[in-house]
């Protein structure tokens, strides 16, 4: 029996959007090579899957066109459905789903009609700590690296609980290596890494601004560090830095799980639409389009009309809600909300009508929020249990829209041995028993290959079978490391697949892949 033959699953991992026809002749050429090199099977990432209400016309031709393709060729498309981490096709539909982390009772003034934090520069300009470095004018330079850290770093109390903006200008001169970035660390004998903002930072760039912006959340200290990691040659200045509170941006509202509120020092409780006008945030998730949020822009003020109880000059402490964004801008979306859910199951009746596919891949992957809104708080659970509920009923939905069609995850989310564990990026409290929540026959599409032996152990264990998400644009021979690996398992723990997984659509080495996986 040929290796090919032992693996059910031989898949190619394709994410392309098929609204563009040049896509289209991309995609189906691509068919056919993975048809020759032994594969069986896509599975097709596309954002447009998550907003199939409000596609052109000519995006169902070009589906079908990929679809009738890969019948032909006896392809199966496995289409990834219900995101869980990177929502924000999800929060196309309504951006006030995201996930919320809390800021309670920031102070604001009233002036001329109108409420808002009073901004101050918390970075004085004295740095308590500079890697090697000199005074340029009043950039700090840091140059030749030489695989150290160049960076100014400065430790400050703070309030818990509350939104800042940092700003920074960075110019650079033939810089290479390392990563220039802003990172803010909280308290305690194991900080949690508050700040997780990616800049685009070019090797030669004309003085620029960047922006970062993180909340404080339970932490009364903070340490406050800007610059390079591992830098290389090359120079770079750091200039005008300033870190400041700031108010209702990307403020979320959901009534249940979002709520705001505006009291007088007094404890008198303001009511919205009477005492202030609605508050709302227009740019909130609709930058530069529906589901896209921006890490900065001039947040809303709280605008007082005529005949409101809120005088002039008064201070108010304001609580409310606001998105998180990780990296490059990743949001994501509520754990409990009920909207989530029906989002989700209209999401795969469309699909369902557009693909008909025998298994759906269920997209919880690196979700890096979660647990904070008020309707999370209000469970009384863990991170791990909200997580292993959502699992539980978005498979129920997959399953009561197609009752005989598979269930693919992810696995990292559902591992101890990757990302299930304790305060994970942002997310409040522990991820473990988040596998509580996975059906008994879900296919676990497993990239956990740091820790191949413990994971593959982990999922056989609880009776998954389960697939190799390989290659990640490294080395293709990786992958026998991996199927050794798997060897070990008990012969009852079934390892039946393998994917071809590039981020990069660099499919130079499909063929090459094919050889080191099953041999052909």
């Amino acid at each position: 029996m040929k290796r090919e033959e032992a693996f059910r699953y031989r898949w190619v991992y394709v994410a392309q959007n098929l609204q563009v026809k040049e896509n289209v002749e991309k995609t189906v050429a691509l068919m056919k090579r993975a048809r020759n090199a032994g594969y069986n099977g896509i599975v097709l990432a596309d954002y447009k899957l998550g907003i199939l209400d409000r596609v052109p016309e000519l995006y169902f031709t070009n589906a079908a066109e990929v679809k009738r393709a890969a019948d032909a060729l006896g392809i199966a498309i496995y289409p990834t459905v219900i995101s869980c981490g990177y929502d924000s096709a999800l929060l196309a539909h309504d951006p006030n789903l995201a996930e919320g982390l809390p800021v309670v009772e920031a102070l604001f003034t009233v002036k001329s009609g109108a409420a808002d934090i009073e901004t101050r520069n918390l970075l004085d300009g004295t740095w308590t700590f500079k890697d090697a470095s000199v005074m340029d004018g009043t950039a700090i330079k840091f140059t030749d690296l030489r695989g150290a850290n160049g960076r100014a770093m400065r430790e400050l109390s703070v309030k818990p609980f509350r939104q800042f903006h940092l700003q920074v200008t960075i110019k650079t001169q033939n810089l290479t290596g390392g990563e220039v970035r802003c990172t803010v660390l909280g308290d305690g004998a194991n900080p949690r890494s508050l700040c997780h903002n990616n800049w685009s930072i070019k090797p030669t760039q004309d003085a620029t601004v960047y922006h970062a912006v993180f909340n404080s959340l339970d932490n009364a200290k903070i340490r406050v560090y800007v610059g390079c990691w591992g830098g290389q040659t090359g120079s770079f200045w750091l200039d005008e830095i300033s870190l400041t509170e700031v108010g209702l941006l990307n403020v979320l509202r959901r009534e249940d799980g979002c709520p705001l509120s505006v009291v007088g020092e007094d404890g008198t409780r303001f009511v919205e639409g009477r005492d202030f006008a609605p508050i709302k945030d227009e740019k909130m998730g609709n930058v530069p389009w529906p589901g896209e949020f921006e890490v900065w822009h001039a947040p809303p003020k709280i605008s007082i009309p005529p005949g409101s109880r809120i005088q002039d000059g008064q201070r108010l402490k304001v609580s409310f809600f606001h998105a998180a964004l990780v990296y490059d801008n990743q949001v994501a979306a509520s754990l409990v909300d009920p909207k989530v859910f029906a989002l989700h199951r209209a999401q795969v009746a469309r699909v369902r009508k557009l693909l008909a596919p025998p298994g759906y891949f269920l997209s919880h992957d690196e979700l890096r929020v979660a647990n904070w809104s008020a309707d999370c708080r209000a469970r009384n659970a863990s991170a791990g249990k909200l997580l292993a509920e959502h699992a539980a009923k978005c498979a129920a939905i997959v399953r009561a829209t197609e009752p005989k069609a598979e269930r693919f995850f992810w696995s990292d989310m559902f591992d101890p041995h990757h990302n299930a564990t304790d305060n994970y990026y942002l997310v409040r409290g522990t991820l473990a028993g988040s596998w509580e929540g996975l059906p008994k026959d879900a296919v676990i599409v497993n990239w956990n290959s740091g820790k191949p032996e413990q994971s593959l152990k982990f999922f056989a264990g609880r009776g998954h079978r389960q697939i190799l998400a390989g290659y990640y644009d490294g080395p293709v021979e990786s992958i026998k490391t991996w199927l050794a690996a798997a060897k070990k398992l008990p012969k009852n723990a079934l390892v039946d697949g393998v994917m071809y997984t590039t981020w990069r659509a660099d499919y130079s080495n499909l063929e090459a892949f094919a050889k080191a996986a099953w041999g052909t």
